[in-house]
């Protein structure tokens, strides 16, 4: 079952979606410290997480997919969203220098049409992070969540479908151990949990993430056409 935009803003929201954001936040900031200079873009819903580099890239770009919908940016920021369809991306072969997919590939209709685009996009230097919910989580069946809608896969099914999509994965990562409901709904607690989840059972981690670069040993024919992407203003 997907989700739209608006549903994940709601879970963002609230007590433990703040919480959550922030753990991933960390593992991502942990991955990627310094883009200073750099094209970044978020594919899905990355609202949440871009915002760890927005003032330090170059430019950071957010395009959600046209069926995912579009939401409402926080109050301090441009509420403005582009949409566009998951395997044609409104932007230039080879721009992108990172790439953020999250609330993005376990929703896509056709993951390796998704990938693909991603492929296109990325300099041959580029380098992305998938972010997926982990099927060996409870994160992945409780749909009170954004994590509990789509495919989740194990960390083993993302590393091969991201090798058949001409990605290579060189680091791996686990986040949010701390449970969907009950405890974890205050920081100190949550980061107590983070920290022993991590070291205990690091493979039960609410999300897998997978750092990938391109594989330029193969080639992907490139589509042609015309590209659509489609602005939304809200608020």
């Amino acid at each position: 079952m997907s989700i739209d935009a608006t549903a994940i803003a709601d879970f963002y929201a609230t007590r433990r979606g703040v919480m959550a954001a922030r753990q991933v936040r960390a593992r991502l900031r942990d991955l990627w410290p310094d883009l200073a200079g750099l094209e970044v873009l978020g594919v899905g819903y990355p609202a949440p997480y871009v915002r760890v580099w927005r003032e330090q890239a170059a430019r950071c770009i957010v395009i959600s997919p046209a069926q995912m919908g579009a939401a409402r940016w926080p109050a301090s920021r441009l509420n403005l969203t582009a949409t566009a369809e998951e395997d044609s991306l409104p932007l230039a072969d080879v721009s992108i220098d990172r790439l953020l997919m999250i609330h993005g590939l376990e929703h896509a209709e056709t993951a390796r049409r998704m990938l693909r685009e991603a492929w296109r996009v990325l300099r041959p230097e580029g380098r992305m992070i998938v972010v997926v919910p982990n099927r060996a989580s409870l994160w992945a069946y409780l749909e009170r969540t954004p994590f509990g809608h789509g495919q989740p896969y194990s960390a083993s099914q993302l590393g091969r479908l991201l090798a058949e999509s001409l990605f290579r994965v060189e680091r791996r990562d686990m986040a949010l151990f701390m449970p969907p409901v009950g405890l974890g709904a205050n920081r100190r607690t949550a980061d107590l949990i983070e920290r022993v989840g991590r070291r205990a059972v690091p493979q039960l981690g609410g999300l897998v993430l997978a750092e990938a670069v391109k594989d330029i040993a193969g080639v992907i024919p490139l589509r042609q056409g015309r590209r659509r992407m489609v602005l939304v203003r809200s608020g």
